[in-house]
């Protein structure tokens, strides 16, 4: 039997990335999905290159940031499959700046759309997923477990969401429910395009990650499934960094004995 088998996945911001990375995963391991984006051409194209039947899949246009088409998503996807087990919080995104430079609205949008949407999503989902002893997967960063330059609202953000999952875990494990978090370093998807374009920055990615390189949405999905899964019944309150060991060097120099 397949892990996610008669079970309902819901995965926000799903039309690519981690997102669709994720959603595919879960399709192949026999869950039935409520997806959502704000990209609806995109999120319906993708969702037909899925390997799950139709009347496995719901595809819903959601703005993450505006309470009553949070609520009215996770209602429809309930109504339409009659459960929610799991949930993954994967909307996020940032405008660059240091807090000197970054305006009122800037702020507002980052911790609106990379932290308010796991709040309204996990509201909305929590009686749901308590009704059936569910989890809760939070697509974090790396960012909320350090700081970067000039990304504050997105370091603020992410933090957030960090420190939300581990309360919410205390909150919801009376209730059987289980919440973690996944923490990504520098991943292959759109949103770091831009980024891995540039040589520079990506020698000094190479120079600073153990491993070498940047991530793939696969393996980030990976890590999302084996947290959703029975295979981690008794994991709650985990912000797992999967960031190829970036996160696990202190930045001092490496010393190497010569080999004699």
């Amino acid at each position: 039997m397949k892990r996610f088998e008669g079970k309902t996945v819901l995965v926000t911001a799903a039309a690519s990335g981690i997102g669709l990375a994720a959603a595919r995963r879960f399709a192949r391991e026999g869950a039935r999905l409520a997806l959502c984006d704000i990209r609806e051409d995109e999120l319906a194209n993708r969702a037909r290159q899925l390997e799950a039947p139709v009347e496995n899949l719901l595809c819903s246009a959601v703005d993450m940031r505006e309470k009553e088409q949070v609520e009215a998503f996770v209602a429809k996807a309930f109504a339409n499959f009659g459960r929610i087990d799991v949930l993954v919080n994967n909307v996020g995104g940032g405008r660059r700046g240091r807090v000197q430079d970054l305006g009122d609205e800037d702020w507002r949008y980052v911790l609106d759309l990379s932290l308010g949407s796991v709040f309204l999503a996990s509201r909305a989902a929590m009686p749901h997923l308590a009704a059936v002893r569910g989890n809760i997967v939070n697509i974090a960063s790396i960012s909320g477990l350090a700081g970067d330059g000039g990304n504050v609202a997105y370091n603020a953000a992410k933090g957030a969401v960090v420190n939300m999952t581990r309360g919410m875990a205390v909150d919801a494990g009376p209730d059987g429910v289980r919440v973690n978090a996944i923490c990504p370093g520098l991943t292959a998807t759109p949103m770091t395009e831009r980024m891995r374009a540039s040589e520079t920055v990506m020698q000094q990615y190479g120079d600073r990650i153990p491993l070498g390189r940047a991530g793939e949405a696969d393996e980030i999905a990976s890590a999302i499934a084996f947290l959703a899964s029975d295979e981690a019944s008794y994991v709650s309150g985990v912000c797992l960094a999967v960031d190829g060991g970036l996160t696990a060097w202190t930045g001092q120099p490496v010393w190497r004995p010569r080999k004699k």
